[in-house]
């Protein structure tokens, strides 16, 4: 869970074993962690350049934990920072396109896309000429495209462009949403979740991005559903610094082979959880509403809500994101 701030999941397990050793070698450390010596002693080295953890003053070669928040949150504030930066300059931007403040001749940067039927076509369009990646925002509703219905997508996949897609909590809770994204992600697609995206798009190869303009789902005449087609300024390339602010905090989505958002290997810790515990906790951790989740698993929201609870005793925690990192720290998704 700490890779968000730049630690990979090799730093992330010395340092909480750190934590709660207080001080400790580099061989103490391995054999906690399971690690080689020589491992455990480079990744100490580098959480000490982090200014994650120091060196026991008198003790040579013993190390000791910086407390997580003056360790950890600092960086937390920077990446937060930084994603509101980028939402700033988008809106900035977008801004200065409203006024018309372009000296580059019209349509050389923006071209406005007007009508349901266009929007899609473009965006078919967008895909089939796309030669190397699509970057995705899929918010809550559709605009001109309904969930399930982008056939260009596994066309343009079945050769080789790649797809990252980031969809926000609320867009499972349409009906067969989530039987959809399974769908996308096995044939290829890169799927994170969100709790909530800043507004729709489409990249094809960073080089022109598709953004519908609509603030919510489809409403009115399909002919007044608009879009903005951008391409090479400074605005798309704010557009593409968001979307990849918005990925490094997605919650990767994966498709155990039968067919369900969750991992597929499990760990001797994870013995007494039934498939339907693992189930509920992928849908969980994916950021599902309590209310998508009891649809998805049959269930009432109170039974959803008992199961949690129940898991987070087994996991010893007190909130829900604690259960998510212990679930994902203990490959029980």
């Amino acid at each position: 869970m700490l890779e968000a701030v730049g630690l990979s999941a090799a730093e992330t397990e010395v340092y909480r074993a750190l934590v709660v050793a207080t001080t400790a070698s580099a061989r103490e450390m391995a054999g906690t962690t399971g690690l080689d010596e020589a491992t455990a002693q480079r990744l100490l080295g580098s959480l000490e350049d982090k200014g994650l953890v120091r060196g026991v003053d008198g003790a040579t070669g013993r190390f000791a934990a910086n407390p997580p928040d003056v360790a950890l949150l600092p960086r937390v504030e920077r990446r937060a920072g930084d994603l509101d930066k980028a939402r700033a300059a988008v809106s900035e931007l977008m801004e200065t396109y409203r006024r018309s403040a372009w000296t580059r001749g019209a349509g050389a940067v923006v071209e406005i896309v007007t009508g349901a039927g266009a929007l899609r076509q473009r965006l078919r369009q967008v895909q089939d000429g796309a030669r190397h990646e699509l970057l995705w925002f899929c918010k809550a509703q559709y605009v001109a495209m309904p969930s399930g219905t982008n056939r260009a997508e596994f066309d343009a996949l079945a050769r080789g462009v790649g797809y990252r897609v980031l969809y926000e909590q609320a867009f499972f809770d349409a009906s067969g949403a989530v039987d959809n994204v399974v769908r996308a992600v096995r044939a290829g697609e890169a799927a994170r979740a969100v709790p909530a995206l800043p507004l729709r798009m489409a990249i094809a190869d960073r080089g022109l991005a598709v953004c519908p303009l609509a603030p919510a789902g489809p409403a009115g005449h399909p002919g007044e559903v608009t879009a903005a087609v951008v391409r090479g300024s400074s605005l798309l390339e704010a557009l593409v610094a968001l979307f990849e602010r918005y990925w490094e905090v997605g919650a990767p989505l994966r498709v155990t082979p039968e067919g369900r958002i969750g991992e597929t290997g499990l760990s001797a810790d994870s013995a007494s959880l039934t498939p339907e515990d693992q189930h509920l906790l992928s849908l969980m951790v994916a950021g599902l509403t309590d209310e998508s989740i009891a649809g998805q698993l049959g269930v009432s929201k109170r039974t959803v809500q008992r199961r949690i609870q129940g898991l987070m005793n087994l996991a010893g925690v007190a909130t829900r994101m604690q259960l998510g990192w212990q679930a994902a720290r203990r490959n029980w998704i």
